[in-house]
C-alpha cells in the first residue's frame, strides 16, 4: 500500500462482501451494515456488475471472503460464551462488525494502517452511520509499529483475555511482520485466541487454482499491495506452536464446504487458495 493512501484491497474486500448480500442466496454471512458503508449508490454499482459477479472467479474469491468472516464471528461468539469481552480486528478495512455487534458488553478494537482507518471513518460519516461508544481505533503500520503500542494507545487490557480476527493481512505482510504480531497474541491469558487466514505456496495449487492465485496476486500488486507470504499447514503449526500457542485448528475447503456451502445449487464454493486458522492461547 502506497503512504497516505487507504487500502484499494479494503475497498474490494468491501464490496464483494455487500455483493453477497444481494446476489447470493441464502446468504452465509449476514451484514446489514454491508451496503450502507459504501453509500447510497453501492446497491445500483453492485446490480449493474452482477454478471460478472456469478462468473467462477468472482465467485470463489467472495466464497473465501464470506466464509473467513463467518468462521471468525462464529469463533467469536464461542469464546463470549465463555467470558471473553474484547474483540480486537487487524486490519479491519472495512469490517462492520463493530456497527452491528450482537454482544452487549464486548469492546471491539479496529486495528489498521492510519490511512485506511481514516478513509474509514470518513465512508461512515459519510453514511450516518455513527460508532458506538464499545468501538475503539488503533492507527498501526504492522511493518513499522507494535501491536502491543497501538492497543495499548487505544484502552486494550492486556490482563484480560480477547479474540483476535485477521482475515486478508498476512499475505501482504513479511514472514517476520507475521510472526512478530502472532507473538504478541501468544502473550494474551488464557482463553484468548486468534482466528487468521493464510495463502498456500503456488507449488501446493492445482493447475486450476494457481490460474486463479495469480490472477489475484497480479491484481493486488498493481494496486501497490503485493503478496509478500505463504505458508504450508505443517510449517506454520509448527511456528504457531515455537510461539506458544495450544490449540490449532486449521481448515480450508474439505471442511468449511460442508459447513457454510452444502445444498447450494448457485455454485457459491470455496476454493483451496487460502486457509483458515484458529490458535488458541493456554
Amino acid at each position: 500500500m502506497e503512504a497516505g493512501r487507504p487500502s484499494r484491497t479494503a475497498l474490494v474486500v468491501a464490496a464483494l462482501r455487500a455483493a453477497h448480500q444481494l446476489v447470493d442466496a441464502p446468504v452465509i454471512f449476514a451484514d446489514p451494515v454491508a451496503l450502507p458503508i459504501l453509500g447510497p449508490d453501492a446497491e445500483a454499482r453492485i446490480r449493474d456488475d452482477e454478471a460478472r459477479l456469478h462468473a467462477p472467479p468472482a465467485r470463489f474469491l467472495r466464497a473465501s471472503l464470506v466464509a473467513r468472516s463467518r468462521f471468525a464471528e462464529d469463533g467469536l461468539a464461542v469464546a463470549v460464551a465463555a467470558g471473553v469481552d474484547q474483540y480486537v480486528v487487524l486490519g479491519a478495512g472495512l469490517d462492520t462488525f463493530a456497527y452491528r455487534n450482537p454482544h452487549p458488553g464486548v469492546r471491539v478494537f479496529e486495528v489498521d494502517h492510519p490511512a485506511t482507518q481514516a478513509w474509514k471513518r470518513s465512508m461512515l460519516e459519510a453514511a450516518g452511520i455513527v460508532p458506538p461508544a464499545g468501538v475503539a481505533y488503533a492507527a498501526i503500520d504492522f511493518e513499522r509499529d507494535t501491536l502491543t503500542d497501538g492497543l495499548t494507545r487505544a484502552g486494550f487490557d492486556w490482563d484480560r483475555p480477547a479474540f483476535v480476527a485477521w482475515l486478508g493481512v498476512t499475505m501482504y505482510l513479511t514472514r517476520d511482520a507475521i510472526l512478530d504480531t502472532l507473538r504478541r497474541v501468544a502473550t494474551l491469558p488464557a482463553g484468548s485466541a486468534i482466528v487468521f487466514d493464510y495463502s498456500l505456496p503456488p507449488d501446493r495449487l492445482t493447475e486450476a487454482q494457481r490460474v486463479t492465485f495469480q490472477a489475484m496476486v497480479d491484481r493486488a500488486a498493481a494496486e501497490g499491495e503485493p503478496w509478500r507470504s505463504f505458508f504450508t499447514p505443517d510449517a506454520l503449526a509448527a511456528d504457531l506452536r515455537g510461539l506458544g500457542f495450544g490449540a490449532l485448528e486449521d481448515v480450508g475447503p474439505a471442511e468449511l464446504n460442508p459447513r457454510y456451502f452444502a445444498g447450494r445449487s448457485d455454485g457459491l464454493v470455496l476454493g483451496g487458495i487460502s486457509r483458515l486458522m484458529h490458535a488458541a492461547v493456554t
